[in-house]
């Protein structure tokens, strides 16, 4: 007994020792590494006309990118239209398309910060995908697709430009067709009269590419 007796005040002896130096291990050992966030995600926007293949900027314009997501997985882009086909004076095949929930209360979630192209860096090139809206600020769920470089909706010394969030990477020969269609000529507001396009291009779906 007095043999065991030892033994057990050896190992207790033995554990008061290390357990500073586990407890220490502990404390400096790395944490487990979490996975990064997705840059990007792929989004199907299957439109009437054909589907549209766009890469959303998750790492560079995270409130605008992610705001367009919310959309898509909510469903509130399901059956809303392409609408507007806003063509350039000198040169027709050149301009943007409009289209989104159109200001529907009912579809629409709250108004999103504005991410300007001088902090994002994503320029408005041809397929650039931006947010539509009237003060910076107030976008929600209208979207523009540009066809040709639109260096002026970039922002500039004065002016706070559109929030660029992605690109489209296939489908841009249906945002072409879209651009071309026959618009009334005295219908819309302002900047928008005379691109309503007559026959809206309807977005039969919106989901993201697994």
């Amino acid at each position: 007994m007095s043999h065991l007796a030892t033994i057990f005040r050896y190992a207790g002896y033995m554990i008061r020792i290390l357990a500073p130096f586990a407890l220490l291990t502990l404390l400096i050992s790395p944490a487990p590494a979490h996975p990064a966030p997705p840059a990007t995600a792929r989004v199907r926007l299957q439109t009437s006309e054909g589907p549209i293949l766009i890469d959303l900027d998750l790492k560079r314009a995270p409130i605008t990118a992610g705001n367009f997501l919310r959309y898509v997985d909510q469903k509130r882009f399901d059956g809303t239209v392409f609408y507007r086909a806003a063509r350039t004076r000198n040169l027709k095949t050149r301009g943007f398309v409009q289209g989104g929930i159109r200001h529907s209360i009912r579809r629409s979630l709250p108004p999103i910060a504005h991410e300007p192209t001088s902090r994002t860096g994503i320029k408005h090139l041809d397929g650039t995908i931006s947010m539509a809206r009237g003060e910076p600020g107030s976008a929600m769920g209208d979207f523009f697709i540009t066809v040709g470089p639109a260096p002026a909706m970039d922002a500039h010394p004065g002016n706070p430009g559109y929030a660029a969030f992605g690109h489209v990477v296939g489908g841009m020969d249906v945002v072409r067709h879209i651009l071309a269609g026959k618009t009334y000529p005295d219908r819309g507001s302002g900047g928008m009269k005379g691109q309503m396009l007559v026959k809206p291009v309807q977005i039969v779906t919106a989901r993201r590419v697994k």
